[in-house]
């Protein structure tokens, strides 16, 4: 069942009821986090891989509880701050590279949707969400080698601006094309291997002395606000806070 093909429900209650003969499931997908969330944002339903990447053992110890209170300090405020903006507006969160949880607790990159569950009458009465971990890329794809030069030429070039035109070249593909078998091999998006490969290296930077706008730089970034909000987007924390947590 897709997202987006939830049914409408009374009320939540309904809902995780009538998806408890699937549960076991979801539970089977070491790779895939999914969960469902009241109002406010507390955990109604999840399946075991959630469970085990917040450091717990049974369901019941999830469950009622917010991400800010399950997840580390450094990740759980970030994801409870989407909850409230998907739950208050009602938005989707679409296709979102951000860093997770892997096994071992080990941050990791994932693409994670959210959506507002709403009941019959239109009214949100709860959440979905799925986070699933990045695969490694599919070398068997007839386009392999050419995305792989796109990716090497990301990697070795995100201190400099990097523009659709030069990765189309590359790979001789249109920019229609490249985006489309960049997320089938990748499945990412273009612009989100750059902010991947920009971002990883900030990252690294951060646990050093350099100042954050000359690191800002270095990842190829001009405006350092710029950078501060994209890498909050991705990894849940400002540059700064992210040094303070690894330090």
């Amino acid at each position: 069942m897709r997202l987006d093909q939830l049914p409408s429900s009374p009320d939540l209650a309904s809902l995780t009821a009538s998806l408890q003969q699937i549960a076991p499931l979801f539970d089977v997908m070491p790779g895939v986090v999914f969960f469902i969330k009241d109002v406010q944002a507390r955990y109604v339903l999840a399946n075991q891989t959630l469970v085990q990447r917040c450091g717990l053992k049974n369901k019941s110890e999830l469950l009622g509880r917010t991400a800010e209170e399950v997840f580390p300090s450094s990740l759980g405020p970030f994801y409870t701050e989407q909850d409230v903006q998907v739950l208050s507006d009602g938005v989707p969160l679409d296709d979102q590279l951000e860093l997770h949880l892997y096994p071992g607790r080990h941050p990791g990159w994932c693409l994670t949707y959210k959506l507002a569950v709403r009941d019959t009458q239109g009214e949100i009465i709860g959440m979905a969400g799925i986070s699933h971990d990045l695969q490694a890329a599919q070398s068997s794809h007839p386009a392999y080698e050419k995305l792989a030069a796109v990716d090497a030429h990301i990697r070795g070039h995100y201190d400099r601006p990097i523009s659709l035109a030069d990765l189309t070249a590359i790979a001789e593909m249109s920019v229609a094309q490249l985006e489309r078998q960049c997320k089938r091999v990748f499945q990412l998006t273009p612009r989100q291997l750059i902010h991947k490969a920009r971002l990883g290296a900030a990252s690294q930077l951060l646990t050093g002395e350099l100042p954050i706008t000359e690191i800002a730089l270095r990842c190829g970034y001009t405006d350092h606000s710029a950078f501060s909000r994209q890498f909050k987007a991705l990894t849940g924390l400002s540059p700064s806070q992210y040094r303070q947590a690894r330090a």
